[in-house]
């Protein structure tokens, strides 16, 4: 069976991946700073990011390690930059260096935030061109991948990430001005009888092209299973706008879509500097190397209704028969 350890396996996307290859057969090791709160259905490795032999010890028996933990206070990372840039760019670098040291596949989780938001369905061959520091940071985790593990380590770009936590009763936040807990934002307040604001104006990421967080898993279980490398965009096949998915969540959960809204952000919901108005990515290379066939927006909400009636997860990729 193969080993797979996840850094971030208590956040929001790495729970996701964790369960998705658990149902596809893996053995899932997660790496943390402590011991959790609540048992989790995957083993736990306490693990001293700070140190790559520890990192590398975390990582014994494992054929790959994704590395999904990042921290999410943006004010500290802003204001901190020496704290954000080892956050981010220096954990890359240790992970990475661990997993080299143990021949561990590295695949990195980086974001469509990477793009400035000029161009649409934008090539899993573009390097990227950050307009704030969160995107810059994971640009510059990218490079990491590419300079220290160029034949063997996997850059996966995602973005508008849809899904339900796996280790948290409730979603870690509502709305943002990005596309992340969209989705579930807008079910959780129509069924409560809430109306729902849509936000816009030019501070908000108003086009992306959406991910499943069990989707995610997924595809990543063919990326180590092929043993591929390189940069994969795992998104939809289609790109849509925040008024667009939110009618599409409606007709697809049945909500009624005549709660919806139309406003700007409250000030303090706004990101601490511009972010890209179009952050969709071209998934096209991605599904041939994958050997994938089409997955419509509509199909993974589909697979997302599912997950919130059964607390399941559903993604749409199987695992190769090998």
């Amino acid at each position: 069976m193969t080993k797979v350890a996840i850094t971030g396996s208590t956040g929001f996307v790495g729970g996701n991946i964790a369960a998705a290859l658990m149902q596809l057969g893996f053995e899932v090791v997660g790496l943390a700073r402590q011991t959790p709160e609540s048992e989790l259905p995957w083993e736990v490795r306490v693990v001293n990011f700070q140190e790559e032999a520890s990192i590398a010890n975390g990582l014994d028996g494992c054929q790959a390690v994704i590395h999904c933990a990042i921290h999410n206070d943006f004010n500290k990372l802003v204001n901190d930059r020496v704290f954000a840039y080892d956050s981010f760019v220096g954990m890359t670098q240790r992970v990475t260096r661990a997993a080299n040291s143990t021949k561990a596949q590295v695949i990195y989780i980086s974001s469509d935030w990477i793009m400035d938001g000029s161009s649409h369905f934008t090539q899993e061959s573009d390097p990227g061109n950050p307009i704030n520091f969160y995107g810059a940071l994971k640009s510059l985790g990218e490079q990491v991948i590419r300079d220290l593990a160029p034949d063997t380590g996997a850059v996966c770009r995602i973005g508008g990430v849809m899904g339900l936590h796996r280790t948290r009763k409730e979603m870690p936040r509502g709305q943002d001005v990005g596309f992340g807990y969209f989705v579930a934002s807008i079910v959780q307040a129509i069924k409560a009888g809430n109306e729902f604001t849509v936000w816009t104006g030019e501070r908000v990421n108003q086009i992306a092209t959406p991910s499943l967080a069990s989707e995610i898993g997924a595809q990543i279980a063919r990326i180590i299973d092929l043993k591929l490398a390189g940069t994969f965009h795992l998104v939809c096949d289609e790109a849509v706008t925040r008024m667009k998915l939110a009618e599409l969540t409606c007709e697809i959960f049945g909500l009624d879509s005549r709660k919806l809204r139309i406003g700007e952000p409250p000030e303090e919901a706004l990101f601490p500097s511009g972010v890209p108005i179009d952050s969709s990515l071209s998934n096209r290379e991605t599904k041939k190397r994958l050997q994938l066939g089409p997955a419509s927006l509509e199909d993974l909400l589909n697979s997302f209704k599912v997950e919130w009636e059964t607390g399941n997860v559903a993604p749409l990729t199987k695992r190769l028969v090998r």
